[in-house]
């Protein structure tokens, strides 16, 4: 009975033995796979694209930068490529129809990536679903392809420039372009020169302290002018300060408006005037026989106008008025001589 119940004990520490070192190799084997967890905790989705620029199977898949799986398989489909991968499960509710998914990089070697979006607003994607492609910033394929487009037109550019094409080819293969180009700058020196010599406008206001004062009390007036306005002095400062005088030109542009209108209305005799054509008509009427009038009277008609026109009855009437004065005059020196008045009574 001892020896047996010694084998069953060595057993139970082999089998003991054995599950411990099962353990050890699940937990080895887990840590090992990282993030992608065991095959039941994935589920597969793909990606298309125009160019995987390197991916292959065992390719890191990221969300938000996080690790979250593995490429299995690249595919041609047409002139496009299928990129199937797994990602645990876990992660399922951040990757919907509005996540997307572009290549990025591990290093800078150029070791390719499948990095996606997350969005937790749109509709979990179904296994075997797709992602849709998006565009990552900052790519290192994309900066060596902008790199090469820029290397590119440079070289483009120099092309052009050693065949004269543009204003640098010209400027570099004209020889009129380039004297011409020589003869503004000096003319732009000797500009340079007058100005600093004082001639001209410019020259005297850079050198004459005379202009340069006259010039800066002009200033000074003038920002003294500013700020009596803003005080509210003078007519311009009421204006602008004044409520009460903004108020009564607003009133007399009012009234100005109101009488506009009745004028336009035809209301009171300068509205009727402007309006009634019959008044019109009849004051016309009173012009044109006005006119009539000076017109016989400048041509000597009627008595008035003989008296304008002719001379000698103006002589004769003004002789007779002196007269008249005469016998007046004579009259009040003596009366009894004129005025001789008998009474008689029957």
């Amino acid at each position: 009975m001892p020896r047996t119940r010694s084998l069953a004990w060595s057993e139970l520490k082999v089998g003991l033995l054995t599950i411990v070192a099962l353990a050890i190799a699940a937990l080895l084997i887990f840590s090992l796979m990282g993030a992608k967890g065991f095959f039941w905790q994935r589920y597969p989705l793909k990606s298309r694209f125009a160019n995987v620029a390197g991916l292959a199977a065992g390719s890191p898949v990221r969300v938000a930068g996080v690790v979250v799986g593995s490429v299995t398989d690249v595919q041609f489909v047409g002139e496009q490529v299928d990129v199937i991968f797994e990602v645990h499960r876990e992660h399922r509710s951040r990757i919907t129809d509005r996540s997307s998914a572009y290549l990025g990089s591990v290093s800078l070697l150029g070791t390719s990536a499948v990095d996606m979006v997350p969005s937790t607003e749109g509709t979990p994607i179904p296994d075997w679903g797709y992602v849709p492609q998006g565009r990552g910033k900052g790519q290192f394929a994309d900066i060596a392809a902008q790199a090469t487009e820029g290397v590119e037109e440079v070289t483009e550019l120099l092309k052009d420039a050693r065949a004269g094409r543009g204003s640098v080819g010209k400027l570099l293969t004209d020889d009129r372009l380039f004297t011409d180009l020589r003869q503004f700058i000096g003319t732009a020196n000797d500009v340079t020169e007058a100005i600093k010599g004082g001639k001209g406008t410019i020259g005297r206001l850079v050198n004459d302290r005379k202009t340069a004062d006259a010039l800066d009390a002009s200033l000074t007036e003038l920002r003294e002018m500013t700020r009596r306005i803003n005080a509210g002095e003078g007519s311009l400062g009421r204006l602008v300060k004044d409520e009460a005088f903004a108020q009564s030109l607003t009133a007399a542009t009012a009234n100005l408006r109101d009488l506009t209108a009745r004028l336009n209305l035809g209301e009171g005799t300068a509205g009727k005037l402007m309006t009634d054509a019959s008044l019109f008509n009849r004051l016309n009427a009173v012009t044109e026989k006005l006119d009539d009038l000076v017109t016989k009277l400048s041509t000597g008609e009627g008595t008035l106008g003989q008296l304008l026109k002719d001379r000698q009855l103006y002589e004769n009437m003004n002789k007779t008025v002196g007269e008249f004065q005469s016998l007046l005059a004579e009259i009040k020196k003596d009366p009894k001589r004129y005025l001789n008045v008998k009474v008689s009574i029957w």
